[in-house]
């Protein structure tokens, strides 16, 4: 069972596919640029890299240790990398990877730590408000209708886009989520579903003019009774 990652994916599905993947429902993700995507993924166990020894941006030290970098979350995580030949980043990389390894192994030992794997919730993106994981936006106001609704909607579709460039796809996913439940209401309502208890604006402004009127006329009623 396999899955791709790539730049033709929306930016929104790709949390989608990684939490499918920690769920178990399929078992090899191909990453076409692990840096780029920014995989956080305690439950991987093998990060297997391609043609290791093609020497580039993708292919650098950096780029090689922050790739092998995605099975530490794991205690059993391994990497394997795929080359013909042994490249100076290549090398490096492997030679800093056993660097940095020996240095965790001599401090563990020294405080008695023993390593365990990350443990992460699983957050849902599907609606369900039950999942103590679930990522519950600030959405202000709910009950809204008309206008006053879709100008809500447009804030929430700013602040999902937000989320998303800061690659925050939890959040974003939950406010993209948000935003259909609320354009479902407003097709429910325009479908002849009774509508909310909160009144639009104008109606709002209507019933605070009679409210200062009947306020108005009783004051005046009350000094014509206290005479001159």
């Amino acid at each position: 069972r396999v899955r791709y990652m790539h730049s033709d994916i929306d930016t929104l599905e790709r949390i989608e596919i990684m939490r499918d993947l920690r769920l178990g429902r399929f078992d090899v993700l191909v990453g076409i640029n692990l840096l780029r995507e920014g995989l956080d993924i305690p439950e991987c166990g093998l990060v297997a890299i391609l043609d290791a020894d093609k020497e580039g941006y993708l292919r650098s030290e950096t780029s090689l240790i922050q790739t092998i970098g995605r099975a530490a979350r794991n205690v059993e995580g391994r990497a394997i990398l795929y080359a013909d030949r042994m490249t100076g980043s290549l090398e490096a990389a492997v030679r800093e990877t056993n660097r940095r390894r020996a240095k965790q192994i001599r401090w563990n030992e020294a405080h008695g730590i023993t390593p365990q794997s990350i443990r992460k919730n699983i957050g849902e993106i599907l609606e369900n408000v039950c999942e103590r994981d679930y990522v519950t936006p600030d959405v202000g106001p709910v009950h809204l209708t008309g206008l006053e609704l879709q100008a809500h909607i447009a804030e929430l579709e700013k602040r999902m886009r937000e989320h998303a460039a800061n690659l925050e796809f939890e959040e974003a996913a939950a406010l993209r989520d948000e935003i259909r439940r609320l354009e479902a209401g407003e097709l429910g309502l325009a479908a002849g579903a009774a509508p909310p208890s909160r009144p639009l604006p104008q109606e709002r402004n209507l019933r605070a003019k009679k409210r200062r009127l009947a306020e108005a006329r009783k004051a005046a009623r009350s000094r014509r009774r206290k005479g001159p």
